[in-house]
Formats: C-alpha cells, structure tokens, sequence
C-alpha cells in the first residue's frame, strides 16, 4: 500500500507540489492524470526517496519515505520515463547489477533474471548488448531492473510514452498482470485512454495538488458529462490544456532550432 499525506516540493521559489494527498490498495492500479508540468513525476520522485519532500511525507507498507529509506526501496520499483541503459552491457547484465544491489545472488538471483526475461517477453535480446535497443526494448529492460527484487508496490510513471502499437500493449498487458497478483500500482500519465484501460481509481492532478479523485465512472457521472476526457477538462480547465498545448508547442520549436 501507498500512502501520501499531504506531500509538497518546492525548488526554491518554485511550487512543483504543492499538496498531495491519497491511498493506493493492493490490487489495483491508481492513476495520477494531469498535463505536463502538473507535478505528478515530482511527486513520484519523493515517494521513491529519490527527491526529499519540502513538506508531508508518505508511506510504503507502513514505511516513512523520510526515515526509513531502505525498507521503501525494498517494497518498491519504479519505472521512470527518463531512465537509459549502459551502451556496452547486456540485458542480463544490466538486471544482474541491479539484482546484487538489492542484496540478491547466486542461484536465486539468476532464477528471478530468468523469470523476468520470459514474463517480459525479452528472450530475442536477453543477451545483446543494449546498444542499438528500440524504445520499446529499453523500456522493458528498465522495467525488469525495477522488478528484479519482486516489490509489492511499483510506480509507472509514463510508461508507454513514444513506444509504437505492439510495445505498448505488451506494457499494457504487463500493468494488468501485476495488478491480477495483488500489486500495489500507481500509473502516472497524462494519456487518456491508459487511465481508462487500466484504472481502478483516478486522482487528477494540476498545478501541483489533487483535484479530485475517485473510478471513471464516479467522475464521469459527478460532471454530468459522457466521458474520462470531458470530466477532465471540467475538473483543471479548458485553458489549462491551452496553455499546456502552447508550451509544447513552444518545446518542440525549441527542439527544431
């Protein structure tokens, strides 16, 4: 289980988050929904104890993301959307690093490399070197890294974002069968038709809090509206998704330059 009790994140005068609260069960998926820029990847930042809060804390299985680092990390994996690999190493040995980092070795830990390598369908380059890997390789890699000490609780945080049609669904497939072992797991997006696939509840963010929470349904039937998509737009503004299409707008000109 995940717990955040009212998490806040400043960078000097910069308010990323400002107040999140909420409760993510085991067997089920949770999905943070909100535009670039909402604070949602901030946020998964501190309860992975990578970024220390300004101001709240959180749980993981009872454990303070302050004071007891350790025991969040072992109960804990996440997949990042900015994670890379190393050009030289395998996927065996990328999974092996991080395996002997948390402590495992031996038979049990080559046991446990090959279980992720069937379920992440990853036998075509279990023993290539990373260099020259699709997106969609890439990602499963990082996920099974995420994996290698089998956590009861994982965070995705954008996961199928620039993958193509096949990739995406195997992650897809992948979230669902997590969430059928009884996994704790936070989806963070800002796709609308992930958070419809593969969501139990919804906590919408923008500007750094949580707007509203509850299933698709609930919201849908709150707004008096037909869809996930409009109760959105009613829930953060129709000019917050303006001005969030004008900054990446903005980003891709910067990118042309």
């Amino acid at each position: 289980m995940i717990e955040a009790y009212h998490l806040a994140k400043k960078f000097k005068k910069f308010e990323a988050v400002k107040d999140v609260t909420f409760t993510a069960y085991q067997g089920e998926v949770l999905g943070l929904l909100g535009p670039n820029g909402a604070g949602k990847t901030t946020t998964m930042r501190m309860l992975s104890t990578v970024v220390k809060p300004s101001g709240g804390t959180a749980k993981i299985d009872g454990y303070d993301i302050r004071t007891q680092k350790n025991e969040v990390r072992r109960r804990l994996g996440i997949l990042v959307e900015s994670a890379g690999l190393y050009a030289h190493s395998t996927t065996r040995e990328h999974l092996r690093y991080i395996g002997k980092l948390h402590g495992l070795s031996g038979r049990s830990l080559e046991a446990r490399i090959d279980y992720l390598i069937d379920v992440l369908e990853m036998h075509e380059f279990a023993d290539r070197l990373a260099k020259g890997f699709s997106r969609g390789m890439v990602r499963k890699v990082i996920l099974g890294m995420a994996l290698i000490h089998n956590p009861p609780n994982i965070i995705f945080d954008e996961p199928t974002q620039g993958l193509d049609v096949v990739s995406t669904r195997a992650v897809r497939r992948i979230i669902s069968n997590f969430k059928a072992e009884g996994r704790c797991i936070i989806l963070s997006t800002h796709i609308m038709d992930e958070v419809e696939r593969l969501c139990d509840r919804v906590a919408i963010v923008h500007r750094g809090q949580i707007l509203e929470t509850g299933t698709p349904t609930e919201l849908i039937a709150k707004y008096n509206v037909d869809s996930l998509e409009s109760a959105f737009v009613e829930v953060i503004g129709a000019e917050a998704l303006l001005e969030e299409a004008r900054r990446e707008a903005e980003t891709k000109k910067k990118k042309r330059r």
